[in-house]
């Protein structure tokens, strides 16, 4: 069952369902939903799926959450992994050195991390709908991948429809023609003047707004999100945290119950949590590790105790992806940590004065499981050029976690830095680093220079966007978003 993190508001039920968590994911004030409690693991599970499949641990992984869905939905849903670049490993790691290991996950079909959640996820989701015979409206908003994963997946899908939200000028290229070249009927994008904030703010409150709802219920439509507010997303990003361990076992590089850094490179703090949540589970984590841009705020948090937005900026920088002051998923940390009375304490204070201060003690408590370091991007562009001479070719979000495996190591232990997104997406901050120039490169000419010096492979769906047609070009302000959303549904 699943709980929320702010507590109760004797409104909405006391526990819900898994179906129930990741249909409605706007829990009491403005909370979140968490599971009531994570699933104790059989002692030698890890060691029991070193010779097993990705998909039998996610399958094994979800079993034990109990969900309630068939489990011939739940297969349906995992067999999405085949469509991957292999089929049998979709998000391989990767030794780069001695004691440091990239764990790929970009391999599926839009070359960024969030397919391994969303791929299955949305499967799941879209069959609930339509076993319930429910109709749903989709809100997605993006930094850049959440968006182009979101699409892919729930494309002509029945009983769905998506819209989704979009900071214009604020991703590269290739994630914008992902998400306006998308030509299913159920899809609506939208670019907006502003930021990541205020996409995802303009999505929370659409979740949590009375009118809204009761338009889209006058036209028998639900609402429902594929951000990582919606534990349906946070599920999926458990299970991968346990292969990073598994693989490293099955090449031989460490004995069981050794333990290891996970590096995370972060904005919505969802990838990290489901490492948080993976250690909780039994995987032998020393800390998780969390690599920040020069949008700083969870490295002050977790350094300070403090988050402080009140006189923060966002600064749009080379790693887009991050580029995010209000990161939703602390919130299922604070829960786990400090119970939900304090969680809708310092929400709340988050709220009206943008700000809240934890105590000496609940900060030392957090700093048992995570450390801090930003980076810049000339450090990110840096390391791009350097790992190249290890044959190594990554993008700029990747790269700020070369920070944390420098600066926060305590101990010599082996190190998994999780690459959220291939080279492709952001070819001219990757081209500008292997050139040291700041020559402003369209991303074709950047991709077709990198493939053409560096032999580095293009997918056949980046190399497509280039002559799709582009299919959604409105632009709005942040005012005309829910105008926007209800005409879409009502067409």
């Amino acid at each position: 069952m699943f709980i929320e993190t702010r507590g109760n508001d004797g409104v909405k039920p006391q526990e819900v369902t898994f179906s129930e968590a990741i249909l409605s994911p706007s829990a009491s004030f403005g909370g979140l939903y968490v599971p009531k409690e994570l699933p104790k693991l059989e002692e030698n599970f890890i060691q029991n799926h070193i010779d097993k499949s990705y998909k039998q641990l996610a399958y094994d992984i979800l079993k034990a959450f109990e969900i309630d869905i068939e489990e011939e939905e739940i297969n349906k849903a995992l067999a999405l992994y085949d469509n991957f670049d292999d089929p049998s490993n979709p998000c391989p790691v990767v030794k780069v050195k001695d004691d440091l290991f990239v764990h790929e996950q970009y391999h599926g079909p839009t070359r960024a991390f969030k397919d391994m959640a969303l791929q299955p996820f949305g499967s799941i989701l879209s069959s609930i709908a339509k076993n319930r015979n429910e109709k749903y409206l989709i809100l997605a908003a993006t930094s850049g991948d959440t968006g182009p994963a979101a699409l892919n997946t729930f494309k002509n899908k029945g009983n769905i429809q998506v819209a989704c939200l979009y900071p214009d000028g604020g991703t590269s290229d290739v994630q914008r023609l992902q998400m306006v070249c998308e030509d299913g009927d159920n899809l609506k994008v939208l670019g907006i003047h502003g930021n990541f904030d205020d996409a995802q703010t303009a999505l929370k409150n659409l979740l949590a707004s009375k009118t809204f709802k009761e338009e889209l219920e006058n036209d028998g439509i639900k609402l429902s999100a594929a951000n990582s507010v919606n534990f349906g997303r946070i599920i999926f990003q458990i299970i991968y945290h346990f292969w990073s361990y598994i693989q490293l076992l099955k090449q031989e590089e460490i004995s069981f119950g050794e333990k290891i850094y996970l590096v995370v490179p972060s904005g919505n703090f969802g990838n990290v949590l489901g490492g948080f949540y993976a250690q909780q589970m039994g995987v032998p984590v020393e800390k998780l590790l969390v690599a920040s841009n020069e949008n700083n705020i969870l490295t002050e948090w977790i350094n300070t105790g403090v988050y402080d937005i009140r006189n923060k900026e966002l600064k749009l920088t080379k790693s887009p992806a991050m580029d995010i002051l209000k990161s939703s998923n602390i919130e299922r940390v604070i829960y786990s940590l400090y119970g939900a009375d304090r969680t809708k304490e310092f929400f709340d204070d988050l709220n009206e004065k943008k700000v809240f201060k934890m105590t000496q003690e609940e900060t030392k408590l957090l700093q048992n499981y995570f450390h801090a370091v930003n980076s810049d991007d000339a450090y990110g562009a840096k390391k791009i050029k350097e790992f190249l001479k290890e044959d190594y070719l990554m993008d700029p979000h990747t790269a700020t976690c070369l920070k944390a495996y420098e600066t926060l190591k305590e101990k010599p232990l082996k190190t998994v830095i999780y690459s959220t997104a291939e080279w492709t997406k952001f070819s001219p901050t990757v081209l500008q680093a292997l050139h040291e120039d700041s020559k402003t490169y369209p991303d074709k000419e950047a991709l077709d220079i990198i493939s053409k010096e560096y032999n580095a492979v293009q997918p056949d769906s980046i190399k497509k966007l280039f002559t799709a047609k582009i299919n959604h070009d409105t632009v709005i302000s942040k005012e005309k978003i829910e105008e926007e959303i209800i005409k879409f549904i009502k067409d």
